[in-house]
């Protein structure tokens, strides 16, 4: 009995640290714009030299997440470039040879996750948002966090369709896209909602969300009993990238298009993006988008 108490007592004592560590998270998303190691001479945007990547690799630990949901990488190999072996790279299901008529011949811009080596996760099946045969929009990437704990956390890393960034056109072939897509989103919600589980939405959606009133919001809530919040909705927009028809000088976006949605029941801190130094925006080529950054706590 003494020794069954001796080893009940470590068994506690080393236990319980762990499992309130992993209730706190720091996730993040990173549109990482054309990030290839095989770049097309046509595609300015995914030119990088040595020393892009390892200012790149630099931010990237800074940002220090434990989830991070990345989007415009073409590969594996290319995202290793700027990550470490501290974590397990998922790329999109779209990357697959079954999946190769959604695929481009040359670089494609997926999306996937980088998850912390002591995070547990699982990698279910994407998530096709448009559902047309051959289209090559980016499936959303989709994992389970702690799957096999009493709360499992649901998440995607996605990339929505551009051109439609504010007011709803009908006449607009992007617009139409991208209702389409927030039709799907809804789905993967409710479905959720449903079976009561804990969820997560990160990536660049090409809108802005946080307009008052704004229709794709309003479409991700249609029919919910619990709306979900958006986390991103007061978070301020101060990144600065390079403009692409002037290095010399930098540009600043006026709204935020990378955003956090989380289940009500999450606690998330006010996610913030962390932003490049002027002169490393200016001197190599980073991004388009600075990563958002939070924690959540479940």
């Amino acid at each position: 009995m003494r020794l069954f108490h001796a080893l009940f007592t470590s068994v506690v004592f080393i236990v319980v640290p762990l499992t309130a560590h992993a209730e706190k998270l720091t996730l993040s998303t990173w549109n990482m714009e054309w990030l290839t190691i095989n770049p097309n001479h046509n595609v300015y945007e995914g030119k990088r030299s040595n020393d892009d990547f390892s200012a790149l690799k630099g931010y990237f630990e800074r940002l220090n997440a434990d989830v991070i949901a990345f989007q415009e990488v073409d590969s594996i190999d290319a995202f290793k470039r700027v990550s470490s072996s501290d974590y397990s790279v998922i790329l999109s299901d779209r990357d697959l040879p079954q999946y190769h008529n959604h695929q481009f011949s040359d670089i494609n811009q997926y999306t996937g996750f980088a998850i912390r080596n002591n995070v547990p996760f699982s990698d279910p099946k994407d998530i096709d948002l448009y559902g047309r045969a051959n289209h090559k929009l980016r499936f959303a990437s989709y994992v389970i966090l702690y799957p096999d704990s009493a709360t499992p956390v649901h998440v995607l890393s996605l990339h929505l369709k551009a051109g439609c960034v504010g007011k709803f056109y009908s006449h607009k072939e992007t617009c139409q896209t991208l209702l389409a897509q927030g039709k799907s989103l809804n789905r993967w919600i409710k479905e959720r909602e449903k079976q009561g589980q804990e969820y997560v939405i990160m990536g660049d959606f090409n809108h802005n969300l946080s307009f008052k009133g704004d229709w794709l919001w309003q479409e991700f809530n249609q029919g919910l009993k619990q709306k979900p919040e958006l986390a991103t909705r007061n978070t301020q927009a101060l990144c600065k990238v390079r403009k692409r028809n002037n290095a010399s000088q930098l540009h600043q976006f006026r709204s935020v298009i990378d955003h956090m949605i989380v289940s009500p029941k999450l606690q998330t801190t006010q996610p913030k993006q962390m932003v490049y130094k002027d002169q490393d925006a200016l001197n190599y080529h980073l991004s388009d988008h600075c990563p958002i950054v939070s924690q959540f706590n479940w």
